[in-house]
Order: C-alpha cells, then sequence, then structure tokens
C-alpha cells in the first residue's frame, strides 16, 4: 500500500483505519508526487496507491494521469475532500480504480475499496492483454493470407486447383507451399514442396522458396536450374543446418498431352484420366539441403492421355495414422482417390483431404501440414 498525502492528520487517520481493517498489507508513506513515484519505480510487487489530489507538486487528476504513466500496473483508489464527488468520478475516468470521500470511509469501506481496486487492475490488465492478443492474430492472419499464391494464369483452358491445410494451431502457413504460373509462351509451370519441420520459422522459409521459385519462372530459369536455385536459397535462409525441403517442379507444354517433372526427394504422384487414377513415380533425385551441392535431379517427361490431369500433394495427407500402429499411406491414398474418381476437381481434392481427415481423427488427426494440387489442361468431369 503507499499513500500520497501531504496532510499528517489525514495520513495518521488512514493509517489507523488500515490497522483496523482485515488487509494485511504494509502501508509506505510519500508527501509529494515526485517521493511516490521514486519509491513506484523500485516496487516489485502489486501495489495500490491511495492517492490525494490536492498535493504540493501537482493538483486535480494530473497526478492519477502521472501516477498511470510512471506505474501502470498500479492499483489508484483516490482521496478526495467531501465536495469533490465530481472530482472523484473524473479521477476514475482519467484511470483511477476507484475513490473514496475523506471523513465518510470506515476500515470495511477502505478494505473493499482497496480489494476492489486490485481486482479491478488486475481485469483491466487481462482485457488489454486479450485485446492485444486478438489484435495481433488479425495482423498475422491478413498477413498470412497475403502471402497465400494466387495462380498466374493467362486464360481458363488451364486448370488448376489447390487445397491447403496447416498442421500448426491457428496458423494458415505451414512449411508447405506450392505455386502455378504460366509463362508468355503458353507453358503452365508449377511447384509444390513441404519444408520439413512444422513452425514460424518454416513456414517463412516456404514463403521465401515459392517467391523464389515463381521470380525463377518469371525470369526464364529452366526447371532443373530452379532446384539448384532453390537449395542455395534454403541453404542460405534456414535458420539449422538440419532443415531440408522436398520439393516437385513440373511443366506442361500447351497441348496437353506431356508434363516435365523434376523431383527433389518429394512424393509420387498422381494422373487422373477420367474417372481412371493411377500413381506415377517420376525419377526422384535428392531432397533439398541433404548433402548441399551434391544432389542430382533429373527431369523426366511423362505422357499424359487426352484430358488427363496430375494431382500433387504433401506428404501429410497419407501419413495420418487410421488406427494405433496403422497409416494411411500412399497405397491407402490410391484406394481413396479411386474411390472418387468420377467426381470434379474441386469435389476430388475435397474429399481426399476430408477423408483422410476422419481416418486420422480418431488417432490424433493429421498432424503434419497438408497442400494438394490438382493440374491439367480443360475439365475432368
Amino acid at each position: 500500500m503507499l499513500l500520497v498525502e501531504d496532510d499528517s492528520g489525514d495520513a495518521l487517520l488512514v493509517e489507523e483505519m488500515l490497522v483496523d481493517s482485515d488487509l494485511d498489507s504494509s502501508l509506505t508513506w510519500c508527501k509529494t508526487l515526485a517521493e511516490a513515484q521514486r519509491f513506484l519505480a523500485t516496487a516489485t510487487t502489486p501495489v495500490c496507491v491511495l492517492l490525494d489530489l490536492h498535493l504540493p507538486d501537482v493538483h486535480g487528476v494530473d497526478a492519477v494521469t502521472r501516477i498511470v504513466r510512471s506505474a501502470p500496473d498500479a492499483a489508484i483508489v483516490v482521496l478526495t475532500g467531501m465536495a469533490e464527488g465530481e472530482a472523484g468520478l473524473s479521477a476514475v475516468a482519467t484511470g483511477a480504480q476507484d475513490y473514496l470521500v475523506k471523513g465518510r470511509f470506515d476500515p470495511e469501506s477502505l478494505s473493499r475499496a482497496v480489494r476492489y481496486a486490485l481486482q479491478r487492475k488486475q481485469v483491466e490488465q487481462a482485457s488489454a492483454a486479450l485485446r492485444a492478443n486478438e489484435l495481433m492474430a488479425q495482423e498475422n492472419a491478413r498477413l498470412e493470407r497475403g502471402l497465400l499464391p494466387v495462380p498466374l494464369l493467362r486464360g481458363e483452358d488451364f486448370e488448376a486447383v489447390a487445397r491447403y491445410e496447416p498442421g500448426r494451431a491457428h496458423g494458415l502457413l505451414s512449411g508447405d507451399f506450392y505455386d502455378v504460373v504460366q509463362t508468355a509462351d503458353g507453358t503452365v509451370h508449377a511447384v509444390i514442396g513441404d519444408v520439413s519441420g512444422h513452425g514460424a520459422a518454416e513456414a517463412a522459409l516456404g514463403v521465401c522458396l515459392r517467391v523464389a521459385w515463381r521470380t525463377a519462372v518469371l525470369c526464364g530459369t529452366r526447371q532443373l536450374e530452379q532446384v539448384r536455385l532453390l537449395e542455395e536459397i534454403l541453404v542460405a535462409e534456414r535458420a539449422d543446418h538440419h532443415v531440408f525441403a522436398t520439393v516437385t517442379s513440373l511443366a506442361f507444354p500447351p497441348g496437353g498431352r506431356t508434363v516435365r517433372i523434376v523431383r527433389a526427394g518429394h512424393p509420387g504422384l498422381l494422373v487422373r484420366h477420367r474417372a481412371e487414377v493411377r500413381w506415377e513415380e517420376p525419377r526422384v533425385g535428392m531432397a533439398l539441403g541433404l548433402l548441399p551441392g551434391v544432389g542430382r535431379w533429373t527431369e523426366t517427361e511423362l505422357p499424359l492421355p487426352e484430358g488427363g490431369h496430375v494431382v500433387l500433394f504433401t506428404d501429410g495427407l497419407f501419413e495420418g495414422r487410421t488406427g494405433p500402429s496403422t497409416r494411411l499411406g500412399e497405397d491407402g491414398l490410391l484406394a481413396l482417390a479411386r474411390k472418387h474418381g468420377g467426381l470434379p476437381a474441386n469435389a476430388f481434392v475435397d474429399a481426399l483431404v476430408e477423408e483422410a481427415t476422419e481416418g486420422a481423427a480418431p488417432y490424433g488427426g493429421l498432424a503434419d501440414d497438408v497442400a494438394v494440387l490438382h493440374l491439367g489442361w480443360g475439365d475432368t468431369r
């Protein structure tokens, strides 16, 4: 307890009432605001300030303002004269938690006012912290939504459907990343990748790799060189040398009968043609960052049936548990895909993610991030 009062008679009265109350607290008496501020600067525990508004170095509610500025965690109970009821209300509006009229309070009302002031201050601080967290969460969500890719396509003859589910709680981005860009020659380029780990640092690295990939494509960088460039950036930007990333890069030339694929440690892919679905495993090289500069990647040209589409995904889609010691796995994912092979692209992707999620729900859900891309010329319906 801190009493800021220049009248020794009033100070003695407050001290006697404090002794007679049920408050178990020591009392420090300061005669000026400057003296009180020096005390508050060294206080290490919550303080309730009993503050007179008429002091030698300050007058009126300005005393409250200066206490709030110098000790924002302190609870304040203002002491006013009998004719200063409005001053007490103004003090509360300025930042005090309560006020008492001198000559009209007793030990019980003093105790109640002090306890109320401390409790109200705690509530105010908790509310302020909650609001600050909400604002920060909203800003982070807006930022993350802005970082999600928008496919850059020059026409409507190519179909790109994406689904993105971060594994980290309350996040919109994860270490998984994807992008789709069509260049001036009509070729559609796509990438999907997975940075190891699930935190904000991995999410930021995933965004960095995606933006670098899009820039490389728009600058005309060849596919194999794109992958080498991504590894250089990963090694330069990662916070831990154990972090690596898997990537699949694709190029769909106009005509829709082939797709060029470069894989760096990433899972295989699905090819859809009408209601038929098959699993493909193009040649694969080392994941990025495992042995920087040593990785060898090759380009595979995969024939596509007319109207055929390619479905890419990160391993979070099929690594969820479906039993105490079993996972969906690649075979299980292929079975799901064949079950829903007749669906349009959007519904097909939704069905894969939703059934994989439902199957893993009794065993902790999908713990990893999930990204799915459905790509091809025209519609699968």
